[in-house]
């Protein structure tokens, strides 16, 4: 791991990066076929980038026929695991070899921490190409324990086209999720990147030919959701949909699949995460800590965000203020500055979005503890500072809705049982947490949470070998772990009589 250099290093690099601004369909770059564009944009300044190709219909037509034409070909399909485990750590090296590149291209796309984007998100990306790689040479078919007369084999075929719809808040990451075990198991895969942040997508697309992944078995798409999501949903071709993002958009997924072909649709939607803080916490500092990350890192544009925070009444005080001492420790910077440790909202639509839900908390009665203002105003980009309410009530709007941005609601509560039951009052299972010393209430609250993810005495805590996905609204399916190469295989079984 290099070191994060300075403020006047990633500017310098800034003022030269490259910028990929075309489709990349069945191994060329392409624009638009009707010649389309729409502007990426600086967070951090609100100035444009690049201007890049806005796909629609007809590229993705071309882009599904150059999937299933090379899926059909077994170019990539019908090669040997091992070899497609030496291609995908080729892929994985490059990430790695192109790190801060990468990283800076997610900072200046996206908004986000360069110490984020350059520790975390553009290495896991990495390491998830590779842990697919080495996973899929160790997965075995079987054989049922049927009659002596009978031999009867269960074997994982890959399904053939895999689009994936990726959200603009982890661009590079949230890819590696689906694309990685869906090229493991043999599929050809279309990646949608999320208009606010193509720019990493489409410089893996360079890497992943330089790695020596057949051309049509990748594809990258830019455009907006009304015209490439929506085409890639309704495509009769299409095998599967593996999404992140919205509740309101997985549901449309939902509908085009019952409108085309049936295909399968694996959903990773959004959440509105309960965070509990009990009175035997082992450590109120550490705790508190926790909760300002898990609401205000990444702008508090995270799907598993701790956004609703629910304290015991005996030690609420005390916590409140640790909490508060912690927010303001992540007030909003430069993204570029190492130092930073929280960026600019990912564009000015968002950041309205954000605001309404500000003065939405204020009109409905919840007590504006902290923030709820814009900052750096006259930098032209779309800052935020930390905001914590406290909420009287799980009725409001606040408590009850996915913000996405950097606010916090917290809700005072006197016993596990009412805890539980606000935990579990949303129509969203994805992330949830818990502190306490007592390892019964750990096990029992935990089990009663509906959630995907229950962390205990930590929170966002994450590697790729455990599974990540919600219940409720929060989707269906699982990123990351072995579980995912479920979502990108079809079992067949094969009876042979031996008689």
């Amino acid at each position: 791991m290099s070191d994060l250099r300075d403020l006047a290093y990633w500017r310098k690099q800034a003022a030269t990066v490259s910028i990929r601004s075309q489709a990349y369909i069945d191994g060329r770059w392409a624009d638009a076929a009707d010649g389309a564009t729409f502007e990426t944009i600086n967070p951090a300044t609100g100035k444009a980038l690049a201007r890049v190709a806005a796909c629609g219909a007809q590229d993705v037509d071309r882009a599904v026929a150059a999937a299933r034409k090379a899926f059909q070909s077994g170019v990539w399909s019908d090669t040997p695991r091992s070899a497609r485990k030496a291609t995908l750590l080729r892929l994985s090296h490059l990430i790695e070899t192109h790190r801060e590149e990468l990283a800076l291209l997610e900072t200046l796309d996206m908004g986000k921490p360069i110490a984020e984007t350059l520790q975390y998100d553009i290495p896991e990306a990495g390491r998830t190409y590779a842990w697919y790689a080495e996973a899929i040479d160790k997965i075995y078919d079987e054989i049922a324990p049927t009659g002596p007369g009978v031999l009867a084999t269960i074997t994982r075929e890959p399904l053939g086209v895999v689009a994936a719809v990726v959200p603009w808040n982890y661009p590079l990451l949230m890819a590696s999720w689906k694309v990685a075990p869906a090229l493991a198991a043999g599929n050809s895969v279309v990646l949608k990147p999320a208009e606010q942040s193509p720019l990493t997508a489409l410089r893996l697309a360079e890497l992943a030919e330089e790695a020596g992944i057949p051309a049509g078995v990748f594809n990258v798409v830019p455009g907006l959701g009304a015209a490439a999501g929506q085409a890639l949903g309704r495509h009769p071709d299409v095998d599967c949909i593996a999404f992140t993002g919205s509740t309101a958009t997985g549901k449309r997924f939902m509908e085009y699949s019952g409108q085309s072909n049936l295909k399968r649709v694996w959903l990773e939607c959004g959440g509105k995460s309960p965070h509990i803080v009990f009175d035997d916490c082992p450590d109120l500092d550490r705790a508190a800590q926790a909760a300002a990350i898990g609401i205000f890192s990444n702008q508090g544009e995270i799907c598993i965000a701790g956004s609703r925070l629910y304290v015991q009444s005996g030690i609420y005080d005390a916590f409140m203020e640790k909490l508060e001492a912690h927010a303001a420790r992540m007030q909003p910077g430069d993204p570029l500055d190492p130092a930073t440790a929280m960026g600019a909202i990912v564009d000015g639509a968002q950041l309205q979005r954000v605001m309404s839900y500000v003065k939405s908390g204020e009109d409905e009665g919840a007590r504006l503890r902290a923030g709820g203002k814009r900052a750096h105003t006259d930098s032209g980009g779309f800052y935020m500072q930390p905001t914590i309410f406290e909420c009287p009530t799980q009725s409001l709007t606040i408590v009850r809705e996915e913000i996405f941005g950097p606010v916090l609601a917290v809700t005072r509560f006197e016993s596990e049982e009412e805890a539980i039951r606000m935990a579990n009052d949303s129509p969203y299972g994805l992330g949830s947490g818990l502190w306490t010393s007592n390892l019964s209430r750990a096990h029992r609250v935990s089990r009663k949470l509906q959630a995907g993810l229950v962390w205990v005495n930590c929170y966002m805590d994450s590697d790729v070998t455990v599974p990540f996905g919600g219940v409720k609204q929060s989707g269906s399916g699982r990123d990351k772990s072995l579980h995912a190469l479920d979502k990108y295989t079809d079992l067949k079984t094969t009876w042979i009589s031996l008689a």
